[in-house]
């Protein structure tokens, strides 16, 4: 297989940077701001969308694009922290919901000023509307692909 000509070779160094150092800022901030990481973050925000700011783990995980044993550690934690609850499912009795507490609500509304800021300082603001769309749709092919691609492991 040939190599990456040189569009693609920086294209891609851009992309794994960026992988690199935008989740690092986020999580320092969150930490300083919020006491919570970027994960933390993110399971809240899957649970206070979800219907009755509760879901399965396995739909967390999916939410998350975390694994299932990190969603569980990380909801654990959350619990521990009185952010979120964990609780058996009545209907199958195997799987565990969890649920976004009023503390964890408090937590989102604490970051959210700051993420949103951070996010159009860090990236939005350095990119135009066509490019947004651009970007958007090319994205969206590769995360399409990588979905299939986890599902069928």
């Amino acid at each position: 297989m040939p190599g990456l000509d040189g569009d693609e070779e920086i294209l891609w160094r851009s992309l794994v940077e960026l992988l690199l150092r935008l989740p690092r800022v986020l999580d320092e901030n969150f930490e300083r701001e919020a006491k919570a990481s970027m994960t933390d973050y993110s399971v809240l925000v899957a649970l206070s969308e979800a219907p009755a700011g509760e879901l399965r783990m396995g739909e967390l995980a999916e939410a998350t694009a975390l694994s299932r044993s990190r969603t569980s550690r990380v909801v654990d934690d959350l619990v521990r922290r009185s952010l979120a609850t964990r609780r058996k499912c009545e209907q199958d009795g195997r799987s565990s919901l969890a649920a976004v507490t009023p503390e964890g609500m408090a937590v989102l509304a604490a970051a959210y000023p700051g993420h949103l800021a951070r996010v159009r300082s860090l990236v939005l603001d350095h990119i135009t509307k066509n490019e947004m769309r651009t970007m958007t749709q090319a994205l969206t092919r590769v995360l399409v692909a990588l979905r299939e691609t986890t599902a069928s492991d």
